[in-house]
């Protein structure tokens, strides 16, 4: 009976702590690092012996070949013959900064590396924007992975609001990106990845529209700048225009 009574008394606490027990959080959904890292090949290179500049081509595409078949993000493009201060740029994504350390180490230590400057770096993350819903769909969809359309242009830049905008009421915030977001679904040729870097490097986002079209990216950015949003705009260059081509072309046209 004494045995009975401690375990109706234990099922009873039990079955209280359970009742009054918070519910757990659900697990959020992992984040991406993002990556842009952009290149520029010192022309002394050129002037190296062939077998050696073959040597180093094909050390740089294996680093490439290597880090892809670990089932991570990765995507080059040229700016070569549009900017004169980068050749290239390297898009990354991963879920763990080693792996974006690993690579650049790599690139570094190579036959290759100690010409090839990396002029400038912008390291983001995905995260939901407090300004679309979670069923949004779309250019605007609030992805927290990095699905790349794999079209011609990508047009990558970082972007930083003045401190007024965060003074602003949500209220106020929301109805200004909602004319930001409706002029951009009238441009349903380019699609935007919208990545956050708050704390973690100098701008506040960076932002990488993809298109095919030339015109209508710049039709949708001189739209843009008549919206209201585009008030608390404090700084969105500098601007690059890549142009999607693989590593082995990039390097073939650059005389490595």
């Amino acid at each position: 009976m004494v045995d009975q009574a401690i375990t109706s008394q234990t099922n009873d606490v039990t079955q209280t702590e359970a009742q009054v027990a918070p519910a757990r959080p659900k697990p959020k959904q992992p984040r991406q690092l993002v990556r842009f890292s952009f290149y520029k090949l010192d022309q002394q290179w050129q002037l190296l012996p062939e077998d050696v500049r073959e040597k180093g081509k094909r050390q740089l595409l294996q680093i490439y070949a290597d880090y892809a078949a670990q089932d991570e993000l990765i995507r080059t493009f040229s700016l070569y013959g549009v900017r004169s201060d980068v050749d290239f740029m390297i898009w990354q994504a991963t879920y763990n900064i080693d792996n974006l350390r690993r690579f650049n180490s790599l690139i570094r230590r190579s036959l290759m590396g100690p010409y090839l400057r990396e002029e400038r770096s912008m390291l983001s993350m995905t995260k939901r924007s407090v300004y679309v819903g979670k069923n949004a769909r779309g250019a605007h969809d609030p992805r927290l992975v990095i699905t790349p359309e794999d079209r011609k242009y990508l047009f990558v830049y970082p972007f930083v609001k003045t401190r007024p905008w965060y003074a602003l009421s949500m209220e106020d915030r929301k109805r200004m990106m909602g004319e930001h977001i409706r002029v951009g679904l009238t441009y349903p040729s380019v699609s935007l990845n919208t990545t956050y870097s708050f704390g973690i490097d100098d701008q506040e986002f960076v932002v990488a529209f993809e298109t095919d079209n030339l015109s209508d990216f710049l039709d949708l950015v001189q739209e843009l700048r008549e919206t209201e949003a585009s008030m608390y705009t404090l700084r969105d260059t500098p601007m690059y225009t890549c142009i999607s081509e693989p590593l082995d072309q990039i390097l073939d046209a650059l005389g490595a």
